[in-house]
């Protein structure tokens, strides 16, 4: 698609937020400071705009109802638009320290409440001052856990190694990941082929594990503290490679992850149990 050159008279930029009164306030404010402005109401309403519209800025909320919201704006302007200016702006101050990972695909992200003269001239900032971007090469968290899996079962080992927990049963390097692998496996398949969450699946890998665990004299403790730091190493993965990430997806996939390495340990937990329960009988 052909893009419009930007007009610095009069920019057109596209307004989104589900609030009436602030995309009418918006509108008006960036009306009479001679912008061509086009609001969207929601999500779907936007990604339309985008799809069929050139627009020198984007200023969306970050916070809309529904399983997407402003990062899913932001990244499809990045990709139908990757010149345009993309503003984002939020009531909550705490997102600060996320701002680095954020701005990786948007240009600002802007604190509630929004005073007009402000935000007109970081607009007209931003348009004269931008230049061609490169696209940012975007991928899904099933993707990036798929590509980093060894680094992610190498991060994994080196915290087991420094809990005496885990490590006070002597294990071969292999026996102590044998697990992984399989387990990161059906979670990216997991990621890739949703349910809904709490949706029971078998998972061999895990029913696997329970009983090797058991043979291996763990206790049902540590099996959960092994758990827990695969979470952590799952989102040290993700952390690495936020520059990456999808953010438009990036709230689902994370309950997916949460919901799913959940799911995997209590059929570890149950088939441990089981096993046990046969040992002694």
């Amino acid at each position: 698609m052909t893009k419009a050159k930007v007009n610095l008279e009069q920019p057109k930029i596209l307004v989104v937020d589900d609030d009436e009164k602030i995309r009418a306030t918006l509108k008006g404010v960036l009306t009479f400071n001679q912008f061509m402005v086009t609001t969207a109401s929601n999500v779907g309403e936007a990604l339309h705009l985008i799809d069929t519209e050139p627009f020198d800025v984007l200023l969306s909320d970050l916070h809309m109802p529904g399983a997407a919201d402003g990062f899913t704006v932001v990244s499809a302007m990045r990709h139908t638009n990757p010149d345009a200016v993309t503003l984002m702006y939020t009531g909550y101050p705490a997102l600060k320290e996320a701002m680095s990972a954020i701005l990786l695909q948007a240009d600002e992200i802007l604190l509630k409440p929004l005073a007009p003269p402000m935000l007109v001239a970081q607009i007209r900032e931003k348009l004269k001052n931008r230049g061609i971007r490169k696209l940012t090469a975007i991928e899904r968290v099933a993707s990036i856990l798929e590509r980093e899996t060894l680094a992610t079962i190498h991060d994994w080992l080196d915290r087991v190694d420094r809990e005496d927990e885990l490590t006070c049963v002597p294990l071969s390097k292999e026996q102590r990941t044998g697990h992984l692998p399989k387990l990161l496996e059906e979670l990216v398949h997991r990621l890739r082929v949703p349910r809904n969450l709490g949706t029971k699946q078998v998972s061999e890998a895990a029913v696997q594990h329970g009983k090797v665990r058991q043979a291996q004299g763990y206790s049902v403790p540590m099996i959960i503290e092994e758990s827990r730091i695969l979470q952590v190493s799952i989102f040290n993965t993700l952390q690495k490679n936020l520059s990456s990430v999808d953010f438009s997806l990036l709230l689902t996939d994370v309950m997916t992850i949460a919901d799913e390495v959940d799911s995997q340990l209590k059929q570890t937990i149950t088939s441990f149990m089981g096993q046990a329960a046969t040992t002694t009988a």
